[in-house]
């Protein structure tokens, strides 16, 4: 079965955030320590948070609906998959090419289910920067 990206992504940020609402008290009190120490924990959290928005400005620049065909392409890089996985274990040798041309199914392949899962994403990390937010603060 193809790998779909953003569920793997949304599924990370969801246990982020879960973790981060049932911990994030006793975090931000783990950080003022850590702080105290002259340890560059903030700096983590600011860049962790930077990384954060960039990632949530990309995936909602990702206009699914200006591409109709998009359903398409969930059989061809399932056939493409198909194929790739063969080749592999019949050429040991190039496996590596052959993983990166599989993370570009894998990216391509999420596309058509990015519609149903990009305001969850953008809900997900916009919990997280908040969260963050008061942990650093």
């Amino acid at each position: 079965m193809a790998t779909n990206l953003y569920d793997d992504l949304k599924k990370a940020l969801q246990e982020l955030k879960d973790l981060l609402e049932s911990t994030k008290t006793p975090i931000q009190q783990a950080v003022k320590a850590l702080k105290a120490l002259n340890l560059p924990i903030g700096n983590l959290i600011t860049q962790l948070s930077d990384l954060l928005a960039k990632l949530q400005k990309e995936i909602n620049n990702l206009n699914v609906n200006q591409l109709p065909v998009l359903s398409d392409i969930s059989g061809f890089t399932g056939g493409v998959r198909s194929v790739l996985d063969t080749a592999k274990k019949l050429l040991p040798d190039q496996a590596a090419d052959v993983d990166e041309v599989l993370r570009i199914v894998d990216v391509v392949g999420s596309l058509p289910s990015l519609k149903d899962v990009q305001e969850q994403i953008d809900k997900l990390i916009t919990a997280i920067l908040s969260d963050l937010t008061f942990i650093n603060s």
